[in-house]
């Protein structure tokens, strides 16, 4: 699709696409310019209309191994304000992520330091090697898991969370499944077949009522049920009752047929 440095954004012909971290020289740390390149690639996703889901993966042998250290000592000579800015793009990337219409799911395997756990717990779901290694490393050098601490609370709750910022431990892809932060963890050299078996079942869905669930499900929130909450949900499910695909995809139900968006069988 779109020509990038550190990432790299495949389109499938089905409406998938895959945004991979493409550093794996760098273990596909983090740095400033791939923050900017994942916020564009995340723009180009949310504009094109003919998108289903998002895949969001790590070229080579790791998912994230966190921030890049060259980037860190450049970070250190900062200025507060220089360093706000930096803090800022990060926070934007994780907002845009969190907000993608698109349903998105993770795809880790080797390391998911700092960072990346910010990443995973952004997307709506993730899959992951059993043997992947996690972790909230930030105060092994003096930092805290700022930016990425809502979004990793929300995944795997305030009590985890508190003590793995905290205690900075490393914990694997079946502890990470345990937690929530992921859906299913696997060997890791069934991940890929796993991750077929994922992208034929979304592909099986609707896209506008995954992206409409989407929506619903973070108003919806912590499902606190309130008068708005309530008014929002009737006229959720009205709209949707109503639109293209809601119509098309009753009348298959009913005709026993499979809907428009589900590909013939060969």
């Amino acid at each position: 699709m779109t020509d990038f440095t550190t990432v790299q954004l495949e389109k499938d012909p089905r409406g998938i696409a895959t945004l991979w971290l493409n550093r794996p020289e760098k273990n596909n740390a983090f740095n400033a310019e791939m923050i900017r390149e994942l916020i564009l690639a995340l723009d180009a996703v949310q504009a094109d209309r003919s998108l289903r889901f998002l895949l969001l993966r790590g070229r080579g042998q790791h998912f994230s191994a966190g921030a890049d250290l060259a980037w860190m000592q450049h970070s250190a000579t900062l200025d507060y304000n220089a360093n706000l800015n930096d803090s800022r793009e990060l926070a934007e990337l994780m907002h845009n992520l969190y907000h993608l219409k698109l349903p998105t799911l993770a795809v880790v395997q080797g390391a998911a330091f700092g960072g990346a756990l910010g990443l995973i717990s952004c997307c709506d779901m993730a899959i992951g090697a059993s043997d992947a290694q996690f972790c909230l490393s930030e105060v092994r050098i003096g930092l805290a898991p700022a930016v990425i601490s809502p979004f990793v609370v929300q995944a795997i709750g305030e009590r985890a969370t508190r003590r793995y910022a905290l205690t900075a431990e490393r914990f694997s892809g079946e502890r990470a499944q345990q937690l929530g932060l992921l859906a299913e963890c696997y060997a890791s050299g069934e991940l890929d077949r796993a991750l077929s078996n994922w992208v034929d079942n979304l592909l099986l869905n609707s896209p506008q009522a995954m992206q409409v669930s989407k929506t619903l499900l973070q108003e919806v929130g912590s499902g606190v049920l309130t008068p708005a909450l309530r008014r929002y949900t009737e006229n959720a499910i009205a709209r949707i009752r109503v639109s293209p695909e809601g119509q098309e995809g009753l009348r298959a139900f009913l005709d026993k047929r499979k809907p428009a968006w589900q590909e013939p069988e060969a």
